[in-house]
C-alpha cells in the first residue's frame, strides 16, 4: 500500500479552509463547503484518523515574547555518521532557542529556525551549543528580516483525470 488518501474537492475545501483558521467552527466549515454540520464532522474526524490533518499548532509571535531576533543556522555534521544524528537532533530540538529543524542534502547537513534575545545571545547559542560540539564541523548564520505566511498546503493534482475532482496524495 502507498498510504495514498482520497480527497475529493470537498475535503480539499476543508483542509483549505482549516489552514487558514484552524478555530473554526464545525457550523460554519459545514456551510461553507455545503454539507451538513455532522458530515463535515466525519470528514474532518476521517482526515484526522488517515493523517493527513496532523495536529492543531498555536503560533506565538517570538518578539513578543523576548526573542526578536530569529537566524537560520547552516549546520554541517562530521562525520555524518548514524550514531551521532540522533543525540544531535534530540539535543538540538530540546534547546528552547530552536523553533524548527530540517536535515538536508548538500554540504549542509542541517538547516536549524532559531528565535533569540539579540546578537549576543545568537552568538552564545553558536558557540556553546553548536560549535562547542565535536562533530559540528561548520556552521553559517543567516538573519531573518522579514517572514510571510504562504497560502495553505494541498496536494498537486497528480494521478486523476482531468476535471474529476479525485486527489491522490501521499501521507
Amino acid at each position: 500500500m502507498d498510504g495514498s488518501v482520497a480527497l475529493d474537492p470537498v475535503d480539499l475545501r476543508i483542509l483549505s479552509l482549516l489552514q487558514n483558521d484552524a478555530r473554526t467552527t464545525y457550523r460554519d466549515l459545514a456551510a461553507e463547503v455545503g454539507v451538513a454540520p455532522s458530515t463535515c464532522l466525519d470528514r474532518v474526524t476521517r482526515l484526522r484518523r488517515s493523517g493527513v490533518i496532523l495536529g492543531h499548532e498555536l503560533r506565538l509571535d517570538p518578539g513578543k515574547l523576548g526573542r526578536g531576533l530569529e537566524a537560520l543556522l547552516l549546520v554541517q555534521v562530521r562525520p555524518h555518521r548514524r550514531e551521532l544524528i540522533g543525540p544531535f537532533v534530540e539535543r538540538i530540538r530540546a534547546l528552547p532557542e530552536s523553533r524548527a529543524l530540517f536535515h538536508l542534502t548538500g554540504p549542509d547537513d542541517y538547516l536549524v529556525h532559531v528565535a533569540v534575545t539579540g546578537t549576543s545571545d545568537l552568538q552564545r547559542l553558536v558557540l556553546d551549543e553548536f560549535t562547542a560540539q565535536r562533530e559540528v564541523a561548520r556552521v553559517e548564520t543567516r538573519l531573518i528580516f522579514q517572514q510571510w505566511e504562504c497560502g495553505p498546503l494541498l496536494p498537486p493534482r497528480t494521478g486523476a483525470p482531468s476535471g474529476s475532482g479525485q486527489v491522490r496524495t501521499q501521507t
